[in-house]
């Protein structure tokens, strides 16, 4: 039986989150679970900035051109909102009406809160993300690797290579069973994408001075709004991911401190990438972003890194959702006895990244699919569902009226991403298509 849960202060919150959070505290009779073998917060960082910082961050740049430079203010606004929303998520796991135990997970929450719809409807709105992020991975490193072979004979084709790197994540996937068990690849996954933020940064500042003269830049598009905000939102997103991270820590009262220290480094991250791209390469930036660098040498650097980035993050979504499915389809050792349990685990996985592969074979268009996935999947669960959760387990009238305000304006982010980012990517995917016949 596992640790009773901790009274968690209020008073240890940081500064950015205190004002909107002084109105709940964790209840100390809800029975925690076992954490016997779980791991450290430094771990959980890692895993945090690993899933949050990915690919996502290297179409920043464009995101601004799609709003012009009062895009800032939504990625400044997200970074706020997110960090609040991933609180909220995990207190929301301590409070349940129907019982006197932790929630297993996200989808646990919501059928706590709305019953068997809101646990459906979540689950829909998570496949996006915990399945989409690696389709983006396989789509991406796919492509990445037949450049990174171009005029030798490893261009095999997109295809081939996409196939390839479905296999190559596999092994990870398959053979690690819990997210302590991807601590130390996260550790190698945030590395790489940092040190492609500091190349693109850098060449952006380099390139500036020849490209000016011909760049152009917009300080409002307006219109443009919903689609930087679900790729914003994309980059942010991982609220799906946060029981089961929270889950794999020793001590989950440092919960608010680690998740406010992992989505303030992205987010410094997220800064530097977007505003320096934006501003050396203007509407006319790439995406990702190092595709508009005037360096093949460089490109061809940030390609393997974003590889390797890719073998270590997209295992990371693919544990998440098949932790939760297992747990529902009741694949444990206690049912089926050590040997049957790793079989059918294996078997089930094995055909969740075949998916996963298929549907990067099918559908090669990274900018349009990372708005899409961005828009159904992220603007969701980071903005609706964590307040409609919270609003509904821990009651709407005990809380104060700023704080009410700025839950309203999280979902209203959220209904606006969501639909009006939707529909405009459905739109571009649409044409992508049309444009290949």
């Amino acid at each position: 039986m596992g640790e009773k849960s901790s009274i968690y202060s209020v008073s240890s919150l940081p500064i950015t989150v205190e004002s909107v959070t002084t109105s709940f505290e964790y209840p100390g009779d809800i029975e925690d679970i076992d954490r016997s073998k779980a791991g450290s917060s430094f771990y959980a960082y890692w895993n945090i900035v690993c899933a949050i910082c990915g690919i996502g961050i290297l179409g920043l740049p464009q995101a601004l051109s799609r709003g012009g430079w009062g895009a800032v203010a939504l990625l400044l606004v997200t970074w706020w909102m997110t960090t609040y929303s991933a609180i909220i998520v995990v207190r929301c796991l301590y409070h349940p009406r129907h019982q006197k135990k932790r929630l297993s997970s996200f989808t646990a929450v919501a059928e706590e809160a709305f019953g068997k719809i809101g646990a459906y409807l979540l689950f829909f709105f998570q496949a996006w993300i915990v399945l989409g992020g690696p389709v983006l991975f396989v789509v991406l490193c796919g492509n990445s690797m037949n450049e990174l072979c171009e005029g030798t004979v490893g261009e095999i084709g997109r295809v081939p290579w996409t196939i390839i790197f479905s296999a190559i994540v596999a092994v990870p996937f398959v053979f690690f069973k819990t997210m302590k068990d991807m601590g130390w690849t996260s550790v190698f996954g945030t590395v790489g994408i940092s040190v492609i933020i500091l190349i693109c940064v850098i060449m952006s500042g380099i390139d500036s001075p020849r490209v000016s003269p011909t760049v152009t830049h917009n300080n409002v598009v307006w219109e443009g709004f919903p689609v930087a905000l679900s790729s914003i939102s994309l980059s942010f997103g991982a609220s799906v991911l946060y029981p089961n991270i929270e889950a794999s820590m020793k001590r989950p009262q440092d919960w608010t401190i680690t998740i406010t220290a992992s989505i303030g480094t992205c987010a410094l991250l997220y800064i530097m990438c977007a505003v320096a791209g934006y501003y050396a390469y203007g509407d006319s930036v790439l995406n990702p972003v190092y595709y508009s660098m005037n360096s093949d040498v460089l490109l061809k650097i940030c390609l393997a890194i974003m590889v390797t980035n890719g073998i270590v993050s997209a295992p990371i979504y693919l544990v998440s959702f098949t932790i939760e499915c297992e747990e529902k389809m009741n694949i444990t050792v206690e049912r089926w006895g050590r040997f049957r349990e790793r079989l059918l685990r294996f078997g089930f996985r094995i055909l969740t990244i075949v998916f996963c592969g298929v549907i990067g074979c099918t559908v090669p268009y990274f900018n349009n699919l990372m708005a899409l996935f961005g828009a159904i999947g992220y603007c969701s669960t980071t903005f609706l569902f964590p307040v409609l959760c919270y609003w509904r387990l821990t009651g709407i009238r005990n809380k104060p009226i700023y704080i009410l305000a700025w839950d309203s304006l999280i979902i209203l982010f959220g209904i606006v991403g969501t639909v009006f980012g939707t529909w405009f990517a459905v739109e571009d995917l649409i044409a992508a298509f049309e444009n290949d016949k």
